[in-house]
This record gives C-alpha cells, sequence and structure tokens, in this order.
C-alpha cells in the first residue's frame, strides 16, 4: 500500500484557507512506486530544481529520448543525458562548479543534495512530479553527465494546458549570449513565443519543480529594463492543490527554465515571486483572478543549450486565449473604476441579419448614473451569472469553460445617445461564436435576460476626425470589423461630406446580406465602400448587383497590396483604419509602414 505524505506544510494551508478550497488529503505518496518509475522511464525530457550556493533555486531540461531516466535502485532513479556542463545552472550547483570530466561528485555522507524533478512526456500529456536528493553524479564527457536521485516523495499529474510536442535528442553546442539584466531581445521573444516552462520553488525543506503552459505568449513581460526585470503570468484552473504557490508563499525565490523547443536555445532565471489574487490580479492583466508576478534577479540566455528539440504536434483544448496586459493596447477592459458600474444590460431583441450574424438591442439601465461612450467604443458585460458552472478539475466535454469567466466585450454598432441617463438601448453587431452568443441565438425572450454592465472602452485614436482639415479616413475591415464605423459612419459623413471616407471591406460571401443592411441604413456609406467578396461559396449574383445598385463597388477577391498601395497614390494625406482579423492585419501592417495607422484586434 502506498504511503502519502503527512499532510500539507504551511504555505500549501495558506493558499487553501487563501483560495477557499475543500478539505482534502495531500495525494503526494512517499519514494518511488513502480507506476511511477515506470512513467518515468518514459518521459524523454526531465526538468531538475535545484538551490545553488547562496539558496537561490535554479530549473534546467535534461533528456531527449526515452528510456535516459530510469530506477537504478529502490527509490533511485538514474539520469543519463546530455548537459549544458558550461552555463547549465543546475549542474553547476549540483557539482559545485566542477568541470572534471571522470570526476565522482557524491553527497551520500550529508544524506544527498536537495533537488526535484519533473519527468514529462509532452506526446502523450503524462508528468510526474519528484522530490528528493541528489546521491551522486559524474560528468562522463565534454558535454554528458550521469546522476543518481533518491525520489523521497512523487505525484502523478493531469495533462491540462500541455501542447503536444514529439521530443528528440539534440547535440549541445552551448553558447553564452547574455547574462545579467536586462533580457537580451532574443530572450523577450522567446518568452513571447513560449507556451511552455518550468519552476522550481522550496518551502525551505524540499523542493517543487511544475510546468506552466498555455498558448504562445501567456506569460507577460511586464518589465525589461537593467534594474528591474519582471514578468507576469495567469494561473489557471488547475488541480487546487497549490503545492507551487503553497511553496512561493512560505518562500517567494523561485527558478525558471524557458526552452525553445524549435532551436533547443534556453533562458535561465531566478529571483522571487509574488502571488496576485482579485484586483491586484486583474490591474496587471486583464480578466484574471489568480496570477504570479516574477520579479527576476538573473539570468542567462544561452544558444543551443538543450539536449532536447520538440516538434509542435497541437494544442491542449483547455488553453484559453491570452490575457494581456492592462497597458497593452489590445487587452480589451474597461479601467478598473468603470468596472464599478452599478448599470444592467437588458436583453430586448434579436435581428437576424445572416445565419451566422445578428443585430442585438440591449437596453442599458444605469440608475441615474451617466452612461457616457463614443462611437466606435466597446460594451463590457458580464455573462457569469447565466454560464458559470463552477469548478470542475476536468471537462473534456467543454474544456475551454475552466477559465471563462464569461465576460466579453462588443462594438456598440449604434450611435451613442447624447449625455444619457437613466435607459438607454445600444445596439450590437455580432458574429455567433462562443457560448455567450450561442445563449444569446437561443434565448427565446420569454424570461427576461440582464447582464451587469463592466464598462466602456476603446481607442480614442479610433474616433474618424472631425475637422476638414484633417487626414482623409481609410476604414479596412474583414467581416463584422466594420461594426466601428457603424456607429460612426453616419454622423461623420453628415458632418464632413467632402472627407473622402474611404472603405475596403473584406467580406464572405454567405455574410453579404451584412453590407446590404450597412448601406441601407447608413447613407451614403455604400459610394466610398469597395467589397472584397472572398468565400468557397459562390456569390450570391443578385445581392453583388445590390450592392453596386446601391453605388459600391464589388469586386471577387481578396484585399491585396495593389489595393493598398492605390488608395496610397491618390495624394492626399491619409489615416488608416484597421478592424480586421490577425492574418490580414499582419498583412496590412507591413503594406502600411511609415503610414499613420491605428488598427482595432479581433482577439478578445
Amino acid at each position: 500500500m502506498l504511503s502519502r505524505v503527512a499532510g500539507w506544510h504551511q504555505g500549501e494551508e495558506a493558499m487553501h484557507q487563501l483560495l477557499k478550497v475543500p478539505s482534502r488529503d495531500n495525494p503526494t505518496v512517499q519514494g518511488l512506486p513502480g507506476s511511477y518509475a515506470m512513467r518515468v522511464t518514459q518521459s524523454p525530457l526531465v526538468a531538475l530544481g535545484t538551490l545553488d550556493a547562496e539558496g537561490r533555486p535554479w530549473t534546467s531540461i535534461w533528456g531527449g529520448e526515452r528510456g535516459f531516466a530510469q530506477p537504478v535502485a529502490q527509490g533511485v532513479l538514474g539520469f543519463n543525458s546530455g548537459v549544458d556542463t558550461q552555463h547549465d545552472p543546475v549542474f553547476e550547483a549540483l557539482w559545485n562548479g566542477s568541470r572534471e570530466v571522470g570526476k565522482v561528485v557524491e553527497y551520500s555522507d550529508v544524506g544527498g543534495r536537495v533537488m526535484s524533478a519533473l519527468a514529462i512526456d509532452l506526446d502523450t500529456r503524462d508528468r510526474v512530479k519528484l522530490a528528493g536528493r541528489m546521491i551522486a553524479g559524474a560528468q562522463t564527457g565534454e558535454q554528458e553527465a550521469q546522476m543518481a536521485m533518491l525520489v523521497t516523495e512523487s505525484l502523478g499529474n493531469c495533462p491540462k494546458y500541455l501542447n503536444r510536442k514529439k521530443i528528440e535528442p539534440h547535440d549541445v553546442r552551448p553558447e553564452l549570449v547574455a547574462e545579467g539584466l536586462p533580457l537580451p531581445t532574443e530572450a523577450v521573444d522567446l518568452l513571447g513565443k513560449a507556451d511552455v516552462w518550468f519552476m522550481s520553488s522550496t518551502n525551505g525543506e524540499t523542493m517543487d519543480t511544475n510546468v506552466r503552459g498555455g498558448m504562445p505568449g501567456f506569460t507577460r513581460v511586464l518589465k525589461n529594463a537593467e534594474d528591474c526585470v519582471q514578468l507576469v503570468y495567469p494561473e489557471y484552473s488547475g488541480n487546487r492543490l497549490y503545492q507551487s504557490l503553497g511553496n512561493i508563499k512560505s518562500n517567494p525565490l523561485v527558478g525558471l527554465v524557458i526552452p525553445d523547443f524549435d532551436t533547443s536555445n534556453v533562458l535561465y532565471l531566478t529571483g522571487s515571486a509574488s502571488i496576485l489574487l482579485g484586483k491586484e490580479a486583474s490591474s496587471h492583466i486583464s480578466r484574471t483572478q489568480l496570477a504570479v508576478k516574477i520579479s527576476v534577479t538573473s539570468a542567462r540566455f544561452v544558444k543551443s543549450g538543450l539536449p532536447v528539440r520538440g516538434s509542435f504536434l497541437d494544442y491542449s483544448p483547455y488553453s484559453p486565449p491570452v490575457r494581456r496586459l492592462v497597458n497593452e493596447k489590445d487587452a480589451h477592459i474597461p479601467a478598473p473604476e468603470a468596472q464599478r458600474s452599478n448599470a444592467q444590460a437588458e436583453f430586448l431583441r434579436r435581428e437576424t441579419i445572416t445565419p451566422t450574424i445578428s443585430r442585438l438591442t440591449f437596453r442599458l439601465s444605469s440608475k441615474g448614473t451617466r452612461l457616457t461612450w463614443h462611437a466606435g467604443q466597446y460594451v463590457t458585460l458580464d455573462f457569469s451569472r447565466e454560464l458559470d458552472v463552477g469548478y470542475s478539475h476536468m471537462r473534456e466535454d467543454d474544456p475551454q469553460s475552466l477559465n471563462d469567466d464569461y465576460v466579453r466585450t462588443f462594438t456598440i454598432s449604434s450611435p451613442p445617445v447624447e449625455d444619457a441617463v437613466g435607459d438607454v438601448q445600444v445596439e450590437i453587431t455580432a458574429r455567433k461564436h462562443g457560448p455567450v452568443t450561442e445563449m444569446l441565438w437561443k434565448h427565446a425572450f420569454r424570461v427576461p435576460l440582464e447582464f451587469p454592465v463592466l464598462g466602456f472602452g476603446g481607442e480614442e485614436s479610433f474616433r474618424l476626425p472631425t475637422a476638414e482639415s484633417a487626414a482623409q479616413p481609410v476604414f479596412i475591415a474583414g467581416g463584422v470589423g466594420i461594426t466601428p464605423l457603424l456607429a460612426q459612419a453616419g454622423h461623420f459623413l453628415a458632418a464632413s461630406p467632402s472627407s473622402g471616407l474611404r472603405v475596403l471591406w473584406s467580406l464572405s460571401s454567405a455574410d453579404l446580406a451584412l453590407a446590404e443592411d450597412t448601406f441601407t441604413r447608413i447613407k451614403g456609406v455604400a459610394a466610398a465602400t469597395t467589397v472584397f467578396v472572398t468565400g468557397r461559396e459562390a456569390a450570391d449574383e443578385g445581392a453583388m448587383q445590390r450592392l453596386k445598385d446601391a453605388g459600391a463597388e464589388v469586386v471577387e477577391r481578396r484585399v491585396g497590396r495593389a489595393d493598398v498601395d492605390g488608395v496610397k497614390r491618390e495624394g492626399t494625406r491619409k489615416k488608416w483604419y484597421l478592424c480586421t482579423g490577425p492574418g490580414l492585419l499582419k498583412q496590412l501592417e507591413e503594406w502600411l509602414v511609415g503610414e499613420e495607422v491605428v488598427w482595432e484586434s479581433f482577439e478578445y
């Protein structure tokens, strides 16, 4: 019978109380059961953690192929791996700086050197946490080492947030690019694309190494300066053991390793972590209630320093979209003071425009508070009261729901009401996508449906100019990205008939009715618009003719560089407004280098 570790340590208990986690036994077991040993043997990668002479945690990665780590005695794992013996901080700490090939390093006389490990198979998303002590090791080649670890504790973990990768061995050819602060550009770029990294922590007695994963860029760089480097990442819904956070609660020191599986480049970090809860978390990362901020005190960026490479297979279905810093342009959340709004939005009606696009009307009730927003801005609504079903460890039928706060932002497509106090109606033109719009599409209106209004937001620079002397506005939209223009165009064209507004609108053939609806409702927009009809389905000839009859130019192809260059050549100074999907947006940014450009993102 497996013998479990007795209880939780003080830091873990503090986290359980702080986050109101129901009481449960610690599932960590003593030693290394046979089932866990077998899983370790099948893992082609192990993240290792230890403390240096100053007591700072570091983490590194060993491995390359299955079987490099396997039991060599009862409760003892043997590792035989390629290692960057020059710059790997874990090797440096465990070997006390020695790089003598063949020399045996032993700690048996002191009971071993404290360390931790995480055996992980990114192909199957399996992982086993290990804690214990290094007994002995030897450098067996210029970039090779063997080590024996006495395992005192072990625990199997769930596979959430791990993107599948095929791990293969790689010859270590290390090159130290940078050491110290700030982080070099290559390291910042790596953090921007990293979808997995490993962290070691300690409560002062034992250590823990675990993994954090998500969509590429889930870890955000808060600050990167010579005197201060700070990272922050959201803690997603997990098994609620909070062993890493419990360690941080007891001892804030942490060590991270961020691998680049494409190149075998690696970033080593050590520093201190602070746990952000509630408003403190959401003041750093949008729509986040639990996050960790890491203040880096030392860093190393090494090219070709890992003994592994990995090829991408597929994303985890559990990983939520990247949540950005509140000071990033496209964070798309209201200001903190706006979140204290007592306004409510009642869902009044739904008008179908296309099979997947509808106009939704809400009544905003502000209880005497003035509702203020500008044409082209968005409203943020909280749908959690209707859709949140509470905590689950896993939810295979709807994995995205585990981290969904059901807060959504929608561009208001109707013009604002001046000095609106009390009740006011707003229109939202939206595409059916995800659980919130699914609910709004199905609602039968027999029962009132109300949602809290968290606030309004959007770039001031995205408003069309009112002065006749302003730059000529050129609006490029993809699909429902036209919505910021819908709220502005009527008033703008009436006030500035000679503005020269140009609209390049990429629209699926299935959504031509949206253009018809827009041209019917807003006088003058059709004459300013070129509609680029895309999609595999044959376009409705009648619909295209009606768009032409309304005054629009209609072409059956995608927006191209020549179209943008043609508008550029018209001679007048221009300001470009972009509201498209990420693919077209990236192309437009390349085509419009040197131009005055503002943009809105669909990533919310």
